[in-house]
């Protein structure tokens, strides 16, 4: 395998994105290099997501694509991971003969004995179970060079919402040990990572190891990461209101390095519809711990997850949402009309809303959204913004960062601004950046 190249095709969540760089860091291990060129590959891999409906044909026309090159050189092998994996299993290769290798979100660790395997010619290898923990302690080191750094810290949710499938396809919840994350993000760190992202399905629901054996808490890892000298900023994603707790609410107030942004999905603004999914907590709930994180954090902006036209949602059920839209002011959303995933109890539910009705609502939904994100960015018209400067701006002219509150802003400067807290004056605000003057370098 040695001087050989690799190409990774990712869908999904920041947690897909995670996995991709790790697998990247351990095809390196073993002499790969990455190309960004599928027809330049000796081993292509699809790194998918199973959220959305028709997930597996979208995986299935995208290996289309690249059966021509598998005709063209037999021994290029093709992976597929991920949660489609983890979903179809032996399915893919009865539909797809040209894939070599299948594995799960657990099993990416066993990739180099995968290849090793089919290059010996064991024929298919297909591994999609769910070894807890596992593949942390086989990976390399965390390669990763960028300012803003991820790390995933648990895996998996044992809540099963009516309508999904991630526990089905990541399994139940697991919690990485509390001192394997800390030595992940100090190398991070030593690396250049000033911004750290931690990651899980259900991040507030972390229940780590510490060395002697006892639990530790979301709110006490981010004590702990916060002490880290050199991270000057800290998000985490994705919460669920099923288990934010005071504990963790007081974490929030009490640690500048925690952004102004923090994403809690609530789905609906409906009592009945949240039953139905099987979110147990009300709309008055979610109304009260937003307002107890604004008590300790003023400045916080909060994002959300909605999901529009979930069976049985009336025009009442509706309305419901928009209200607590209005009453919360979202800043921004990950916002999709309801999708049926097979094998979940929302997929026997009747659905009797026409797709077209689905549409308007997700339609309102978004502008309503969209104009407060809108407010709050010409809010900082003038204003003077820590940003973190990641590197340069897309076309390589300007400098580019984010503030606090998860804000694109570009502005004139030099490259050796990249990882550094820039006080930046925003001078202009366009719909999806922000363009300032950089006015000091703390």
């Amino acid at each position: 395998m040695n001087k050989s190249k690799f190409h990774i095709k990712t869908w999904g969540c920041q947690m897909n994105e995670y996995d991709s760089a790790r697998i990247a860091d351990l095809l390196e291990t073993l002499g790969m290099s990455a190309t960004e060129e599928p027809a330049d590959a000796d081993l292509i891999i699809l790194n998918t997501c199973a959220v959305r409906e028709k997930a597996a044909e979208k995986l299935f026309h995208q290996l289309g694509r690249w059966k021509p090159l598998k005709q063209d050189r037999p021994d290029l092998i093709i992976a597929v991971g991920g949660c489609v994996a983890s979903e179809e299993g032996r399915r893919i290769r009865s539909r797809a003969r040209i894939v070599d290798i299948v594995f799960g979100p657990q099993t990416y660790h066993r990739l180099p004995e995968m290849i090793r395997r089919v290059r010996s010619g064991d024929g298919p290898q297909i591994d999609v179970s769910f070894p807890a923990n596992e593949k942390f302690g086989a990976l390399p080191a965390n390669r990763s060079r960028k300012v803003s750094a991820f790390v995933t810290i648990m895996e998996g949710c044992s809540h099963f919402c009516s309508y999904c499938i991630v526990p089905y396809t990541r399994g139940g919840e697991v919690s990485r040990p509390v001192s394997e994350i800390l030595d992940e993000v100090k190398t991070l760190r030593d690396s250049g990572a000033r911004e750290i992202n931690l990651l899980g399905q259900n991040v507030n629901c972390f229940r780590g190891l510490n060395d002697d054996g006892t639990v530790c808490s979301f709110a006490e890892l981010l004590y702990r990461v916060h002490q880290i000298d050199g991270i000057r900023r800290l998000r985490f994603t994705t919460s669920n209101p099923i288990e934010f707790t005071d504990e963790l609410i007081a974490a929030i107030g009490d640690l500048d390095k925690i952004a102004d942004s923090l994403h809690l999905p609530v789905q609906s603004g409906s009592d009945r519809i949240l039953k139905l999914m099987n979110r147990p907590y009300s709309a008055d709930d979610y109304r009260l711990m937003v307002a107890k994180v604004r008590a300790v954090k003023p400045s916080v902006l909060i994002s959300s997850d909605f999901i529009v036209g979930f069976p049985s949602e009336t025009d009442e059920d509706f309305e419901e949402t928009m209200r607590l839209i209005r009453d919360i002011r979202f800043d921004n959303s990950f916002s999709f009309i309801y999708s049926k995933r097979p094998g979940t109890p929302a997929a026997t539910m009747d659905d009797p809303l026409p797709l077209d009705a689905k549409k308007e609502r997700l339609a309102r939904l978004q502008q309503l959204i969209n104009t407060y994100g809108m407010q709050y960015s010409r809010e900082l018209h003038g204003t003077l913004q820590q940003v973190l400067v990641e590197g340069r701006s897309p076309d390589g002219v300007l400098m580019s960062g984010r503030t606090s509150t998860s804000r694109i802003v570009h502005f004139p400067g030099d490259d050796d601004l990249i990882g550094r807290m820039t006080g930046v004056r925003i001078a202009k605000v366009l719909p999806h950046c922000l363009i300032g003057e950089a006015q000091t370098n703390p």
